[in-house]
């Protein structure tokens, strides 16, 4: 691609050429498990890292590659890695990352199930985590120890959308010399792009915007071209979370309309956001594209749209949280996020049901605290499901 393409040109063309490929306009599936040496020879130099070339599918497949080699260009970076699923992705980087002993300064808020690698990772390896609110240089560089080998940050966090300086926290990192890693799940490379903010390693969990139609199961790791070869003769090929040829090419097939489908979701967040603050039954809405969000400003600095996730508290109990979602009808009650369809779910006894109650509370995870996934209907009918819903409390 053109060093000027712009990035809805590169989700549809960049690491695809079909001159290469037969003249197939869409990329083929190499769908098989291992590949043909012409002679012996080739075999021992491919294995011995003196050729390049495809082996076996576990040690990289042609259809993978592409995406790979596509979600290298949206992030800005050298290289990608794609995996099983987004947890595979994040388990790989931080076992690549870390060694017994080492320190791992957290955001405040993370995916339940990184909080339960995390605390894995503590008990049976001695790899010891913290989190921080991440909200002055100051208190970073005072949390930084000898051993302190990774940065690890969500922004948005999930569930409760704070927003982190990526700039800042880069800065510090670099003068000490630590890695920072940023799982961009919530916005994708279309809203924010951390390389170019000076992180050095992306994750995403592909399942969510990256595919958008809640039909594969994939995460995606971007990069340093060295890293991330590392990473893929290593701690990808030995513990085996790789991606299958046809979740690859589903993933590159829902990529070529990501800026389309965020622009709405963004949109139609944008307009239910505003609806849900005014509502008498709602206490709190935490959406980053609301100019009353406390970390407005950092929207503003480093993501080109507030995204399509909001968080909301219901006044009342859990159980009323509860009650609300089982009366809505359009919107469904699931766990995943970016797909077409609109989702919500209760943090609380779902994404982050395995964190113990006072670390969520310190998360500023409550029992009254709902995460809505705004999709692709008509934003007017998600607010009539929801304004119903409320209207029963």
């Amino acid at each position: 691609m053109g060093k000027d393409t712009r990035f809805e040109t590169e989700v549809i063309h960049s690491g695809y050429d079909s001159s290469e490929f037969k003249g197939s306009l869409a990329p083929p599936i190499f769908q098989t498990s291992t590949f043909v040496f012409d002679q012996a020879k080739q075999g021992e130099n491919r294995f011995s890292g003196e050729e390049e070339g495809f082996i076996y599918s576990r040690l990289g497949n042609p259809t993978v590659k592409m995406l790979e080699d596509r979600m290298a260009v949206l992030e800005k970076g050298e290289a990608a890695l794609a995996f099983s699923s987004g947890m595979a992705a994040v388990s790989a980087t931080l076992f690549a990352l870390t060694k017994t002993g080492d320190h791992i300064i957290c955001s405040q808020g993370v995916y339940g199930c990184t909080f339960g690698l995390l605390e894995m990772m503590q008990k049976k390896f001695n790899i010891e985590h913290e989190f921080l609110s991440m909200s002055s240089p100051e208190e970073l560089e005072k949390a930084i120890r000898p051993e302190t080998t990774c940065i690890y940050i969500e922004t948005p966090i999930n569930p409760t959308m704070q927003l982190i300086d990526l700039e800042m926290v880069a800065g510090v990192a670099q003068r000490k010399g630590i890695t920072v890693v940023v799982d961009n799940t919530f916005c994708s490379p279309y809203l924010q792009r951390p390389l170019e903010l000076g992180c050095d390693i992306v994750i995403h969990s592909a399942t969510k915007y990256l595919c958008g139609h809640g039909d594969v199961i994939a995460g995606i790791v971007v990069g340093k071209k060295d890293w991330i070869k590392e990473v893929s003769m290593t701690t990808q090929k030995d513990i085996g979370g790789v991606l299958s040829p046809f979740d690859a090419w589903l993933l590159l097939r829902g990529v070529k309309t990501l800026p389309v489908r965020l622009d709405r979701h963004c949109q139609s967040a944008a307009q239910i956001a505003e609806k849900l603050a005014a509502h008498p039954g709602v206490e709190q809405v935490y959406y980053p594209g609301d100019h009353k969000h406390p970390n407005y400003g950092i929207m503003k600095k480093q993501m080109t749209q507030g995204g399509g996730l909001i968080s909301f508290t219901i006044k009342g109990s859990k159980e009323d949280a509860q009650k609300f979602m089982d009366n809505l009808r359009l919107i469904k009650i699931a766990v995943s996020l970016g797909d077409a369809e609109t989702l919500i779910q209760h943090p609380a006894t779902m994404t982050h049901a395995v964190v113990p109650e006072e670390s969520r509370k310190k998360m500023g995870i409550s029992d009254q605290l709902l995460r809505l996934s705004v999709g692709l209907e008509a934003w007017e009918d998600l607010w009539d499901d929801l304004a119903t819903a409320l209207s029963t409390l």
